[in-house]
Parts: structure tokens; C-alpha cells; sequence
């Protein structure tokens, strides 16, 4: 039997992580796995990792390399993940990645794929300023490229309340997208050397970054 994937997705603001990795979910029986959502589900499951990431958080620190890989270990051993995972927010440097590298290499498996979608800045800025999401299940919409079937009503759980950040303005978005570039760069010259970075233009429509991003998982992982 294959070793479960491991897919990690890179990609700035607005590039469309979150609603491409909810299609690959769908598709391929993977399961996506956010660095907030993961420590919020440890913390209220009071896992001894969930436990320790607690203690920092209500101290007003920042939770640990350590404690995130210890969560995010604890997770990929449940029987759910038994298909893959795919990693969105995390590894956010490079000392994360070899991090995450170690920890899967000590099971006897690694990254199957990072993937960069890759973007144009200024179009993101108006892509980001546009979107949205479902207040109850957290589904993302845009102004002019995703809206729901129905007006004012999620196509997934049926929901009638959005909500839109505060801080998704041109400037913000610019000033989020250069500090990206500069995090990120180490990340894809980690995984080109190790043979396992794809890319694929993400401007087109969400069917089409949707259609390169399976063609990669189906190589890889499939």
C-alpha cells in the first residue's frame, strides 16, 4: 500500500488555496490541514500537545515549531488521512520545512509535491479585495468570480451570513503579498532542491487551476 500523500500548497493571499484544496479534498480523499485549525481542534480535544499550545496562547506567545509539528503529528496518525493530507499555511519557513522533513522521514515518507500557484501581484489585489465567506462553514466567494447559485445563500450549507476581512484593502493585500514573497522564497529554493517543486498558473478560472492542480496530485500521489 502507497504511503499516504503529503501535498503542500504555496501560494500569497488570494491565490485560492482554501477553495482549491477543498476541491482536492472532494476529489482524491485527502484532507486539508491549517496550522489555526489544527491547534484549535488540539486545544479543544486538551491533546498534551493542545495542552502546552494553550498555555502559550493564553500567555500571549507565539506556539512553537515544536508544539505545531507535535500536533500536526498527532493528526496525520488518525485513520481519516489514511488517503493524504494537504498542508495550507504550513511550512510557513524553512526552518519548518526541514522540520516537517525529519518528522516524515522518521515514518518512512516525505513530500509527495509542494505546489506554488503562481500569480500576478496586482491581480491579487483586486482579487482579495473582492471575497468573502460563509459565516457558518467558512465556503469562499468572490464579488466577480464566485458568487452562490442562489443570491445571499452558501451552495454548501445553506447559510444567508458572509462575512469579508477587515483587512483585505489594496494596501494591506500589497504589503501582505511582499512580505509572502520574501517568507516564501526560501520554501520553493528548499523544495526545488529537493526535486519535489510544481507549479501552476493559478490566473485562470478556478476550473482550470483546479484541472493542473489534479494532473499534479494524480502524478504524485495518485
Amino acid at each position: 500500500m502507497a504511503a499516504p500523500a503529503v501535498i503542500i500548497l504555496l501560494g500569497p493571499p488570494g491565490a485560492g488555496k482554501g477553495t482549491q484544496a477543498r476541491m482536492l479534498e472532494e476529489r482524491f480523499g485527502l484532507v486539508q490541514l491549517s496550522t489555526g485549525d489544527l491547534l484549535r481542534a488540539a486545544v479543544a480535544a486538551g491533546t498534551p500537545a493542545g495542552l502546552a499550545a494553550k498555555a502559550v496562547m493564553e500567555a500571549g506567545g507565539l506556539v512553537s515549531d515544536e508544539i505545531v509539528l507535535a500536533i500536526l503529528k498527532d493528526r496525520m496518525a488518525q485513520p481519516d488521512v489514511a488517503r493524504g493530507v494537504i498542508l495550507d499555511g504550513f511550512p510557513r519557513t524553512a526552518g519548518q520545512a526541514g522540520a516537517l522533513d525529519a518528522l516524515l522521514a522518521a515514518e518512512g515518507r516525505g513530500v509527495s509535491a509542494a505546489i506554488s500557484l503562481e500569480v500576478d501581484d496586482e491581480a491579487m489585489v483586486g482579487r482579495v479585495a473582492g471575497r468573502y465567506t460563509c459565516a457558518a462553514c467558512g465556503e469562499g466567494y468572490h464579488d466577480e468570480f464566485k458568487q452562490p447559485a442562489t443570491a445571499g445563500v452558501c451552495d454548501k450549507c445553506g447559510g444567508t451570513a458572509f462575512k469579508r476581512r477587515a483587512d483585505d484593502n489594496a494596501e494591506t493585500v500589497r504589503e501582505r503579498l511582499s512580505a509572502y514573497h520574501a517568507q516564501t522564497a526560501p520554501l520553493i529554493a528548499h523544495y526545488r532542491a529537493m526535486g519535489v517543486l510544481e507549479t501552476v498558473e493559478a490566473m485562470g478560472s478556478i476550473d482550470e487551476i483546479a484541472e493542473g492542480l489534479a494532473a499534479i496530485v494524480t502524478r504524485k500521489a495518485g
